[in-house]
């Protein structure tokens, strides 16, 4: 008997250790898998560009989205998707399935549409809830960059108001929040 209490407090343990862990990674999907996501539960999604020789995409990863405030804004409001630009995976968005075909040298049509034809390496594509591209945002983001752009997607502050508009009252919104 107390075998098995003992068996069941560790499964609970090692269980409750394991979602812990969950909390403090970004949860990464393929793009079909988070389009597919998207048609049963409505959410913005993420999409990070990156290519397998690119030093500030390594960086970005390491720093960026290892970043506790970053991952618990990503996990609540995001599908993010991890997007080799010159992977060989065939994507389906909007009726259309896009493949790396040799068309555009290394890159993806994929990535060479969500771009459109900017093809700078890191760039972060930003899709609303019906898998329409917003934008797309190149170069290495730190913690503290990205996070006004997340939030003002992730709020729907686009809608409403320019980024240099929400940019500022971020920032007044961060220094009082620190400041109490």
């Amino acid at each position: 008997m107390k075998k098995q209490i003992f068996s069941v407090l560790i499964l609970l343990i090692t269980g409750c250790t394991l979602n812990a862990q969950d909390a403090t990674k970004i949860k990464w999907y393929t793009a079909n898998e988070a389009f597919e996501l998207q048609k049963k539960e409505p959410k913005k999604i993420l999409m990070d560009v990156y290519t397998d020789w690119c030093g500030w995409c390594k960086r970005m990863d390491a720093l960026t989205f290892t970043n506790p405030k970053v991952v618990e804004y990503l996990n609540k409001y995001y599908y993010c998707v991890k997007f080799n630009a010159e992977g060989k995976e065939s994507v389906i968005f909007d009726g259309t399935t896009f493949v790396n075909d040799g068309k555009y040298g290394k890159s993806h049509s994929f990535a060479v549409t969500i771009l459109q034809g900017k093809m700078s390496y890191p760039s972060i594509a930003y899709f609303n809830e019906k898998s329409q591209l917003l934008t797309s945002v190149p170069g290495y983001l730190t913690p503290e960059q990205i996070l006004p752009i997340l939030t003002y997607f992730g709020e729907d502050s686009y809608k409403t108001k320019d980024f240099q508009t929400f940019s500022a009252e971020y920032s007044k919104r961060t220094v009082t929040m620190v400041n109490n």
